[in-house]
């Protein structure tokens, strides 16, 4: 008898075990196509030159698109939107064919990238923009040629992202006083 217990209580910890290792793995990022419409300009996400983003929701099988990663970390630091993150991806420049064709499947997340903020170059909707890069050199040699600073998705001035009176980070995101918090995990 005890050794059917323990065979089953062995079985079930087995099973919530991988049930666990799945959920910490975050869902693959979609590839971009032209039926990729914006959250926030409602336009076609490739009409639009510089990084995009996508973030993929808990339960909700299809990604939320944007036309620049700006708009994406905005997303993640606006009090009204869902905080269900399962993943934040957003273009990996450093592996870009050029600015105007950021590519369709060079992903990065968000989390794990590093930015180039405050550069001259200018996001999809003539916004300031972070610029995302999987390697701290790729970033690093983006900022010394356009100007800017490297920074990790955490420390990306909400500011920056949001905008406040009196700036000129003007863009497709529109956002009140009150920021929210940016989710540091898939949970």
């Amino acid at each position: 008898m005890r050794w059917a217990i323990t065979a089953g209580l062995a079985a079930i910890l087995a099973v919530a075990g991988c049930n666990a290792e799945e959920q910490a793995q975050p869902p693959a990022p979609f590839a971009l196509t032209e039926d990729a419409i914006g959250r926030y300009c409602g336009m076609n996400v490739l009409e639009h030159p510089g990084p995009k983003g996508q973030i993929l929701l808990g339960q909700i099988p299809e990604p939320i698109w944007f036309s620049s990663a700006r708009d994406a970390v905005a997303f993640t630091m606006m009090p009204d939107e869902p905080k269900t993150i399962a993943a934040i991806y957003v273009s990996d420049m450093g592996s870009a064919a050029s600015w105007d064709a950021p590519g369709a499947e060079n992903w990065v997340e968000a989390r794990a990238a590093f930015f180039v903020i405050d550069s001259s170059r200018r996001g999809g909707m003539g916004a300031m923009e972070t610029i995302p890069f999987s390697s701290e050199s790729a970033a690093q040699s983006f900022a010394d040629a356009n100007g800017g600073k490297v920074v990790r998705f955490a420390d990306i001035p909400p500011d920056y992202v949001l905008g406040s009176a009196g700036d000129d980070t003007t863009g497709s995101v529109e956002a009140g006083p009150s920021m929210g918090s940016r989710p540091t995990t898939g949970e």
